[in-house]
């Protein structure tokens, strides 16, 4: 997988120029802090450090920018993380927050969720603005690894009610071991040949 890291950005006016230079559709991670998201992207990317990982939640505070050829990913700000300061937390959001207001481009978010724990109110939160905004998503449980097999299940059933979906609606990953990858492929592939001009 050719995948390459394009920049950081702070700024939503540095963003619409840059999303217009590319020119690409655009696919969003999104998720809580700590839940992996920095891996899950190295593990589709196939490259161990494409995106910066750290065991410190909080880490992505920006919006980080990666070419995957077709198409671009947008790596947002990680919600959730506690210890932030409250201009920190309110300048994240207002970049997840204006990123979903001013791109044109965006077609599909995969949305994070650790398997090993019940959707928090954020993540609820950011499922129904997703979905209450027609913006077509994809829950992605990270760490499956961490759970035994049957134990997966369990917990992939629990996420599908607690966010009101379907169970077949849920992808189950872990960047350990790979596992979902190929199931992630799909779904992307899926979503950019939807139409030979997704942005139409």
């Amino acid at each position: 997988m050719n995948a390459e890291f394009i920049k950081s950005i702070a700024d939503l006016g540095v963003y619409d120029n840059e999303s217009e230079r590319l020119g690409k559709p655009e696919i969003a991670v999104a998720g809580r802090s700590n839940v992996g998201k920095s891996s899950f992207i190295n593990m589709i990317a196939e490259r161990k450090n494409l995106a910066k990982t750290s065991s410190t939640p909080g880490r992505t505070r920006l919006l980080n920018l990666f070419s995957f050829g077709e198409f671009i990913l947008v790596d947002l700000p990680g919600y959730g993380y506690a210890k932030a300061s409250k201009s920190e937390i309110r300048k994240w959001s207002m970049l997840t927050d204006g990123y979903f207001s001013h791109t044109s481009r965006l077609v599909h978010t995969l949305a994070l969720v650790d398997i090993r724990h019940e959707p928090s109110e954020l993540d609820k939160r950011m499922i129904s603005y997703l979905y209450d905004s027609g913006k077509p998503f994809t829950v992605i449980a990270t760490k499956a690894d961490k759970l035994s097999r049957a134990a997966c299940a369990r917990a992939k059933s629990m996420i599908a009610s607690a966010l009101k979906i379907g169970v077949d609606d849920i992808i189950v990953t872990s960047a350990s071991s790979g596992q979902g990858r190929d199931a992630v492929w799909n779904r992307i592939n899926s979503v950019l040949s939807v139409s030979e001009d997704p942005l139409q």
